[in-house]
């Protein structure tokens, strides 16, 4: 019998076709997805810009300190003087999350305390990024300071005035020749005797004038000093003051530097309640120091 010659071209077809029977009842065939299945891709969020935190304790130099705690210069015990340099650790349990120090200085006119603390925040979710959630918890301390809102400038006010009259379209007249004539004729000595024609007294002495100014508040503070935002200190922060009953005033600078928030605290208590502590001396000591921390993030 003669046997059927073999055709290549057949042989191949048919390996074709059983490949394709074969990939599609593959269920792991990336191509072919089950049915109600879609192919997706998990994106992790990029994490903070730091992984660690310094030591706070040792983040201060002594003529930083020597500004903000001036009783340290009216110790004349060595030993005790250094302890006063080198500060307290606060408890923590993870120095690279959380690391704080305390310091707390006596002098002849005032007790001075200062807290340094660093935050690292960490996302433990791969969405969100480490930076994304330290603009939470910073957003939290800022709703928690209740920071005023700001007041206007005397530019814009006097914008704002500018606005209102223009739009009522009508336009200052001049006195008219008839009034004017008026006042000239009328006898001086009939002004002299009336009661109205005495100098008109100094606005500054009206009990309103200091509520119409634009650059203090109720409690006599200037603008500039209350508590606020700050520009040009780490990516964003803020400022806030409180006077106490007994006298002892606090200044508290936060602010956050990619995934890390600093928080310093500065306070005056005053050796008698006779004497306010300065408000614009504290803040710009409290200022400056957290400038010189954050810098040193930054290196």
């Amino acid at each position: 019998m003669q046997r059927k010659a073999y055709v290549p071209g057949v042989a191949v077809l048919l390996a074709a076709l059983l490949t394709a029977c074969t990939s599609s009842d593959d269920p792991s065939s990336p191509d072919d997805p089950r049915p109600g299945e879609a192919a997706s891709t998990t994106t992790v969020a990029q994490p903070g810009r730091y992984d660690t935190l310094p030591e706070p304790c040792g983040s201060i130099d002594h003529n930083t300190l020597d500004s903000l705690l001036p009783g340290i210069k009216q110790l004349t015990d060595v030993t005790q003087r250094e302890q006063a340099y080198e500060g307290k650790a606060t408890q923590t349990y993870d120095t690279d999350r959380k690391a704080g120090c305390r310091w707390k200085v006596e002098s002849t006119d005032a007790t001075h305390y200062l807290f340094v603390d660093f935050e690292r925040i960490v996302s433990f979710t791969n969405t969100v990024s480490d930076d994304s959630k330290a603009q939470e918890v910073y957003g939290g301390k800022v709703q928690a300071a209740d920071l005023p809102e700001p007041a206007p400038s005397v530019s814009e006010e006097e914008s704002e005035g500018t606005d209102e009259t223009e739009g009522t379209g009508e336009a200052t007249a001049e006195p008219s020749a008839d009034a004017s004539d008026a006042a000239t004729s009328s006898d001086p000595s009939d002004q002299s005797d009336s009661p109205d024609s005495s100098t008109p007294s100094d606005s500054s002495n009206s009990p309103d004038s200091s509520a119409s100014s634009p650059s203090a508040t109720a409690s006599g503070t200037p603008a500039s000093l209350q508590p606020r935002t700050l520009d040009g200190l780490g990516d964003e922060a803020f400022l806030d003051d409180a006077l106490g009953t007994s006298k002892q005033r606090t200044v508290t600078v936060v602010f956050r530097t990619s995934n890390v928030i600093v928080t310093v605290e500065y306070e005056e208590q005053p050796a008698t309640t006779t004497v306010v502590p300065d408000s614009e001396e504290m803040q710009d000591r409290a200022r400056n120091l957290a400038d010189r921390l954050a810098e040193a993030f930054d290196d």
